[in-house]
């Protein structure tokens, strides 16, 4: 199994604020919130965000591109967040969003998980061949960098609301 995690903190920003624009995603508010990295984030078949729902994501982790699907597994309005990665069928990868209020902002705790169950365990190795070191590193500098950018988004500033 492999686990990617970083947590980081917010501050201006409350847990719920998060929950609400990533569970009703549109593209042209998602692209505004990193101008050329965040390309799409759209509901797909008319879902209302929360469990079951599919999301359909397009962005840029470092150079990588990172195009797939991802249905709602777990929803916990203003807390939690977990989704399961899709292309044609669901993939053994996971994304976890974890929320906590503090004083003053949010501390955001996101696991991307990846590997399989079981006997599948012997095919984890060759997950390695896609997250590897480099992407590692690139994830954890994206996810700090688009959480400070989404507070500019939501609560204004030079990338803020027109």
């Amino acid at each position: 199994m492999i686990a990617l995690q970083t947590t980081t903190h917010v501050l201006g920003l409350r847990g719920q604020e998060i929950y609400d624009f990533l569970t009703h995603p549109d593209d042209r508010s998602y692209q505004r919130w990193w101008l050329g990295t965040h390309l799409q984030l759209h509901l797909v078949g008319g879902g209302d965000g929360g469990v079951g729902s599919e999301i359909h994501m397009d962005e840029y982790i470092g150079r990588h591109r990172v195009r797939m699907n991802a249905v709602v597994t777990e929803a916990v309005p203003g807390r939690r967040l977990v989704m399961r990665m899709k292309k044609l069928v669901r993939l053994p990868a996971t994304l976890t969003l974890e929320f906590d209020d503090e004083a003053g902002g949010v501390r955001i705790v996101h696991t991307l998980r990846a590997g399989y169950a079981g006997p599948g365990c012997v095919l984890d190795p060759l997950l390695r061949l896609y997250f590897t070191p480099a992407f590692e590193r690139a994830m954890d500098a994206h996810v700090h960098t688009e959480f400070a950018k989404l507070r500019v988004l939501l609560r204004g500033g030079a990338n803020g609301p027109a």
